[in-house]
């Protein structure tokens, strides 16, 4: 392939480095408001009385709104297909706060100083509720945190449980009873948050028609435009949804947060309108990963090979339920889809508690999955002394296998039947054991007070929705052979405009520079689900390659209508007749569009996908830990990805060197505090830590070569499967180091010494 595979600068690369205005606080609106909001100080209360007319006589004030002005349609928040697996369980203002930082009101004025003033003058008569912070308090408990009659969706709202799974596939009681060995252990995983550099941001206006523009940093336009639409009573005919570049996203601009309200201000006063969550914001109002705790039972015979699993996942929704029921599934689909096992029982709960409200986060809840299968493999490992590269490879899936689980948990309800095509888990494994120095440093002397130890986890994900996501594309030619290709799938900074263009440019035999694309626009370009559950290059990448091929088909059947003849090929840029003429794509092009055989030569494509093939990857950690301090040092990742075949190297890189920064932050030093009132402590990355360029260790990032038969050439998802394995890396690793076997995120340096102190009481010399 002359174009894929091939280190491809990115296409939005010139205007992002010269500082170009692109994103979506780039454009200056004459007249604009500055949105603040007023949000609640309190965990738990009933609104009794809100007065705001003090805050609108400020100067500069222009408008206030609170529950009063909106109507009580309870929605979700999560920008997922129609209609939503998540629970309808919010509206836009509440007469009830759930979490401190809940939506209490929104002022408009003339400045962001105006506006925030403003809101110390909104006077709020609260009775205050008891609350409940711990998720396993929150199933029947007294307080219920949602006990109207409105919301729809929510499983058991009288116990407060949002939603809830069951499913078994055999008999796992029986084969636990059957089992040689059976080993179990309860993992947990702690609130993390996205930290984007570009925060949730969004500008609204009316045009010259008095349609409502809104421009808005999100990783799903066409949801937003849905979601507004329903909400303020627009047809969607009346609404733009306008993605400019996006300045990360992870999963966190998934939702719809202030496009509501910034709308419901514009139309409220004509004017445009602007609303920017601050960093604090971002951390308790806007959304965080799943906090999770899950009890893993796996049944093996002497030799390691499973017998049966039984999981218990218990999720933390927070006030509401966004991505309550799809995360905890994927946590069991992706974490049950790596390891051959006929016996399976899964019970899962979301609850709601009254703490800020979780989301999707890169990963979608097999982070927190993977996390707890590949902890106990290693202590499964230990115990029955095989290697745990071992262990993995003899019970890894293979080509050819069914993933029974796939059909038990979909999108909300049940799947598809999933068939691997491929798999390069095994090179995975072998590549990384031949790349670190595993039985060196796994079977060096551990002793002295610094200790080495290596580590090592595997994960796999998906790519895309299985019979939900599709995506479409656009493709016209202009006559100097270049092509527009216009794109619903959304470039959160990931690259994927880059990588769509390389797929036409692959079919078409063109240069990737003559490929111009566009994307997103409600307006203008067609419809996609959105960036999210890696499907861009999957499932767009499919839509474009149709496109593409479309096009292709047209300009030969035009090069052989203007040539004269029924027996032509494409090479190179040129229709190429048997007896040697040839037209290139330039003459065929503007022919067509003006002399002979009239047309536009042009194509649209539409695809989704029932496999959702899932790329692998093994990941090796190397750390120090010091047991006279606790302290942990990640010495070196070696990352090991089967991901089909890549589209662009560099991005693909760039995609593994990003996840891996924040899978070690989640191992080590991300965590957000709450006060015994609900309050959130650590609101900025001052207190709370996200690893940065001084803490990274030595990374080595490889990929498999491999061939994925259903993607785009190849191609499978690379973007969420980096980040799921290097945390129970470095968790297996501290084991092999010191004997610590740690079960709860984030390693702390106590739990450190407090296991090595128990320890020495065994074992005193």
């Amino acid at each position: 392939m002359k174009v894929v595979g091939q280190k491809t600068p990115r296409v939005d690369g010139p205007a992002l480095v010269r500082g170009k205005p692109v994103f979506t606080d780039d454009l200056r609106l004459p007249g604009l408001l500055h949105l603040k909001i007023l949000r609640s100080p309190h965990a738990h209360a009933r609104i009794k009385h809100i007065d705001a007319r003090d805050a609108l006589k400020m100067t500069g004030v222009v408008a206030v709104l609170t529950h009063e002005d909106f109507k009580p349609l309870y929605y979700t928040s999560a920008g997922q297909g129609y209609p939503e697996p998540s629970p309808r369980d919010m509206l836009v203002l509440d007469r009830t706060v759930r979490f401190v930082g809940d939506r209490v009101a929104v002022v408009a004025a003339e400045t962001v100083e105006a506006a925030q003033a403003a809101l110390a003058k909104i006077q709020v008569d609260y009775e205050q509720l008891p609350a409940i912070f711990d998720p396993r308090e929150a199933i029947d408990h007294p307080v219920v945190i949602h006990p109207e009659d409105g919301p729809r969706g929510i499983h058991d709202a009288q116990r407060n449980i949002a939603s809830y799974l069951h499913a078994e596939l055999g008999d796992a009681e029986k084969g636990l009873a059957a089992s040689t060995y059976v080993f179990e252990g309860e993992y947990s995983t702690p609130y993390v948050q996205q930290a984007h550099i570009e925060p949730h941001i969004t500008l609204t206006w009316l045009d010259a028609n008095g349609r409502l523009i809104i421009r808005t940093s999100t990783q799903v336009p066409f949801h937003v435009r849905r979601i507004v639409s329903e909400l303020l009573d627009v047809p969607i005919g009346q609404i733009q949804v306008i993605k400019p570049r996006i300045g990360g996203a992870f999963g966190g601009k998934q939702e719809i947060l202030n496009e509501e309200l910034c709308a419901a201000i514009t139309l409220k006063t004509g004017r445009p309108a602007r609303m920017e969550m601050t960093r604090e914001e971002e951390f308790y109002a806007a959304r965080a990963r799943h906090p999770m705790t899950i009890r893993l039972k796996v049944g093996v015979d002497e030799k390691g090979t499973f017998r049966a699993v039984d999981m218990n996942i218990l999720e933390n929704c927070g006030a509401y339920a966004p991505h309550a029921l799809t995360v905890m599934s994927v946590t069991a689909q992706k974490t049950l889809s790596l390891y051959r096992c006929s016996n399976i029982r899964v019970e899962a709960q979301a609850v709601y508690t009254n703490l800020p409200i979780a989301g999707a986060y890169r990963g979608y809840g097999t982070t927190q999955g993977i996390f707890a299968m590949e902890v106990l493999m290693d202590e499964i490992a230990a115990e029955l002394n095989i290697d745990p590269i071992e262990l993995r490879l003899r019970n890894c899936y293979e080509v050819g296998d069914e993933i029974p689980i796939a059909k038990v948990f979909g999108e909300g309800g049940e799947g598809y039947p999933i068939v691997l095509h491929s798999t390069g888990l095994k090179a995975c494994l072998e590549e990384g054991r031949g790349s670190t120095r595993w039985d060196k440093v796994r079977q060096g002397a551990k002793t002295g007070p610094v200790r080495r130890g290596i580590g090592v986890a595997v994960a796999g994900q998906g790519s895309g929705i299985p019979g939900i996501d599709m995506g479409s594309a656009f493709l016209k030619m202009n006559e100097d052979a270049s092509f527009n290709l216009l794109v619903g799938a959304t470039d959160l900074g990931t690259g994927s405009d880059t990588a769509l263009a390389q797929i036409a440019a692959e079919v078409l035999e063109v240069p990737v520079q003559r490929i111009v694309v566009y994307s997103s626009d409600t307006d203008f370009t067609p419809f996609d689900t959105g960036a999210y559950a890696s499907s861009t290059t999957y499932i767009s990448g499919g839509a474009v390659k149709k496109a593409a091929e479309k096009v292709k088909e047209q300009i030969l059947s035009q090069g052989k209508k203007l040539l004269g003849t029924d027996r032509a090929v494409i090479q190179n840029g040129f229709v190429r007749a048997d007896n040697g003429e040839q037209l290139s794509y330039q003459e065929i092009c503007t022919r067509s569009m003006y002399t002979d055989d009239q047309m536009q030569i042009m194509a649209t494509a539409s695809h989704l996908s029932y496999d959702s093939p899932p790329p692998f990857n093994a990941t090796f950690a190397e750390v120090s830990v010091d047991t006279e301090t606790g302290l942990v040092r990640v010495e070196r990742i070696v990352s090991i990805t089967d991901a089909g075949q890549i589209i662009n190297p560099q991005m693909a890189e760039g995609q593994v060197e990003g996840a891996i920064p924040q899978a070690l932050g989640m191992a080590l030093s991300e965590y957000m505090i709450f006060d015994e009132e609900g309050a959130p402590i650590n609101t900025d990355f001052t207190n709370y830590h996200i690893f940065t360029a001084l803490d990274m260790p030595e990374l080595v990032v490889r990929f498999i070569p491999g061939h994925e038969p259903t993607g785009p050439f190849g191609a499978k998802a690379v973007a969420e499967i980096p980040i799921n394995a290097p945390a129970p890396a470095v968790v297996n690793a501290i084991y092999n180091a010191c004997g610590v076997r740690i079960r709860s995120l984030p390693i702390k340096a106590e739990d450190i010494l407090d296991g090595f102190a128990a320890l020495s009481k065994k074992s005193p010399h």
